[in-house]
């Protein structure tokens, strides 16, 4: 008999219910969800990882890598087969070296129809903390996890619910616009001629800042209602926060720029009774409220006002102020359009909420993935990453730099793992330096970018000996067999050292990737342009080239991507000759400062993207 099914928290099963159908996601194989299975097999090196839903009566995969049949080809089993309900019950990781010696978990039918015995599963949930399923690493045999196994599962099982979290806004979104779209048709009905709900469902949908969906609204309704103030206010931790003008600065935002909703608005009304509120001439503003509110108003030039509360998918939002000069009293057809663009209004704040957050998760993802340099005797390293200006870019510029295993020892086997770059106090050994942008700029390339990194690393530690062009073969091929959608550039470069002042033997190959820069002890500057094409996985492994020079005590050697060079309307040339110029002016400074420095001389504070500098220097000391 197998276990029984865990009773799930009754006053929380509807809405993990409705946030699960909001997904959209079924016993279907999904692309997304497959790349988070993928991603911890390989990472965790398990036979099995899943991504689980778990469903009323079932549980569902839309990621799988490595079940048998004819689990594989279902997708889906009975409550009696799953581990997983049980961290969807509790809401907490469940970790087992033995699933078999668990009482918890010792009769159920995974253990032997699905060959389960070690499992590590990490809850995945929505906005609201509902725990919609479990990402899962299953062995087949007894297995002692690590805490760095179970780091790298907790953190992908974070990124893999802000991907749920998103695709649930986004059915909140859909669901709203139809409820919009009927209140629309309504409208339109008796608003005959009517564009601007129209151009409020364009306009704000492209909204992405909380600044922008404020000047967008202002912009919106500036022309055919004609206020002279449009106010855009946030319900946030607990207290209302004005949204400043991204265009002007206005003293009265800036002096009331947070309040209580208690406090004696029309805005704080609209939101403690969850209604419009209109303020229809002073008269009405002075009799009926604050007198910071009146004060509020005539800093403004303000008579009269309509305030409507933002009503998003699961709670109160904020409001929505659209002030005159002059009375006025909005009439029923204004007060429909207004509660519309209202409607509209509140999607564009989630989602730019939304989308805020999620940047801010990518941004943790990314710089988490890029790793200290190394210590490595006779070689001073430093590496800057400076993200881009545009707060929604995500770029998947890296930099990686990792001691190698010395050709005659073999694999370096003492370590932790091919993702070791700790610091080393041995003699001076052999280094792997890699610069890459992969294309894009979004979560795909940051999460994209992270496994090519390790499979650089992965291919540059296994086979000590061979040349970067080896390893930049294997990670072509690799490309071919993975379903990753990966292209980009990169330089990676091996140095061998040489002996007591003699420097180290620098062997390089180049994807397509801007030219390093070489400074030799004497100031002269050189750039390395060998280079050969861009990797994409449709092109697949062809030749590269191995290039090779020495490079002398005090030589410094600079790798960086195009955020530092490219900019509109400079040439590219140009600015690789000013990066050269400010390399050999500032050489005196420490790497890190000479970093800092470049990216200021060079990029300026303006980067439309992301920027990625890793310098070495060579002392030539034993």
């Amino acid at each position: 008999m197998g276990a029984d099914a865990v009773a799930f928290p009754a006053d929380r099963e509807g809405a993990r219910l409705r946030a699960l159908a909001l997904t959209g996601l079924s016993a279907a194989p999904d692309v997304g969800m497959e790349r988070f299975a993928g991603m911890v097999a390989r990472l965790l090196d398990v036979p099995v990882a899943l991504v689980s839903l778990v469903e009323a009566d079932r549980q569902v995969f839309p990621g799988m890598v490595g079940l048998a049949p004819p689990w594989a080809g279902a997708r889906q089993t009975p409550l009696s087969h799953s581990l997983c309900q049980y961290v969807t019950a509790s809401g907490r990781p469940l970790v087992l070296a033995d699933a078999r010696s668990e009482e918890l978990t010792c009769s159920s039918l995974a253990i032997p129809d699905l060959g389960v015995v070690a499992y590590a599963g990490m809850p995945l949930t929505d906005a609201e903390g509902n725990v919609l399923g479990s990402l899962c690493a299953i062995d087949t045999s007894v297995r002692h996890w690590t805490e760095r196994e179970l780091r790298d599962l907790t953190d992908l099982a974070a990124a893999c619910s802000s991907d749920l979290q998103l695709r649930i806004a986004s059915g909140h979104r859909e669901q709203a616009r139809r409820e919009a779209q009927a209140a629309r048709d309504t409208a339109e009905q008796a608003l005959a001629g009517t564009e601007l709900l129209l151009r409020a469902a364009e306009e704000l949908t492209g909204a992405t800042t909380l600044s922008d969906v404020r000047r967008r609204v202002r912009d919106l309704v500036s022309g055919p209602l004609k206020p002279s103030y449009v106010g855009l206010i946030l319900l946030q931790d607990g207290a209302l926060q004005r949204i400043a003008d991204p265009d002007a600065v206005l003293a009265m935002e800036l002096h009331h720029e947070r309040y209580s909703e208690h406090d004696g608005f029309p805005t704080a009304r609209a939101l403690r009774e969850r209604r419009t509120v209109t303020v229809p001439d002073r008269d009405h503003l002075v009799a009926h409220y604050a007198p910071e509110a009146v004060a509020a108003f005539d800093s403004l030039g303000l008579a009269s006002a309509v305030c409507l509360p933002l009503h998003g998918a699961r709670r109160l939002l904020g409001v929505i102020v659209l002030g005159w000069p002059q009375p006025h009293e909005a009439d029923l057809r204004e007060r429909a359009v207004l509660t519309a663009v209202a409607g509209y209004t509140a999607q564009a704040v989630e989602r730019a909420v939304f989308l805020e957050e999620r940047i801010h998760v990518a941004h943790q993802l990314q710089r988490a993935m890029l790793t200290a340099v190394p210590e490595v005797p006779g070689l001073e390293l430093a590496a800057l990453y400076l993200p881009a200006v545009a707060h929604d870019m995500v770029g998947g510029d890296w930099y990686d730099a990792v001691t190698l295993p010395d050709p005659a020892e073999g694999p370096d086997t003492d370590s932790d793992g091919p993702l070791d770059a700790g610091p080393r106090t041995d003699a001076r050994r052999p280094l792997a330096v890699t610069v890459g942008d992969v294309t894009g700029h979004d979560m795909h390339a940051a999460t994209v970018m992270g496994q090519i990194r390790s499979m650089m690393r992965q291919a540059a530690l296994s086979r000590p000996g061979r040349g970067p062009a080896a390893t930049m073969n294997d990670l072509e091929r690799a490309l071919q067999h993975l379903p990753l959608n990966a292209s980009g550039t990169l330089v990676h470069a091996h140095l061998h050292p040489l002996g007591a002042d003699r420097g180290w033997r620098l062997t390089w190959t180049n994807a397509g990737h801007p030219p390093p820069l070489l400074l030799r002890p004497d100031g002269r500057t050189r750039r390395l342009d060998a280079h050969g094409t861009l990797f994409h996985e449709a092109l697949g492994a062809h030749p590269r080239t191995d290039h090779e020079l020495v490079l002398e005590p005090g030589s410094t050697l600079l790798l960086y991507t195009d955020g530092l060079i490219e900019q509109r309307g400079r040439d590219l040339d140009t600015a690789i000759d000013d990066t050269a110029a400010a390399l050999a002016a500032h050489s005196g400074l420490p790497l890190a400062d000479l970093l800092r420095r470049l990216a200021a001389q060079v990029a300026g504070g303006g980067a439309r993207d992301d920027i990625v500098l890793l310098a070495l220097r060579t002392d030539g000391r034993t």
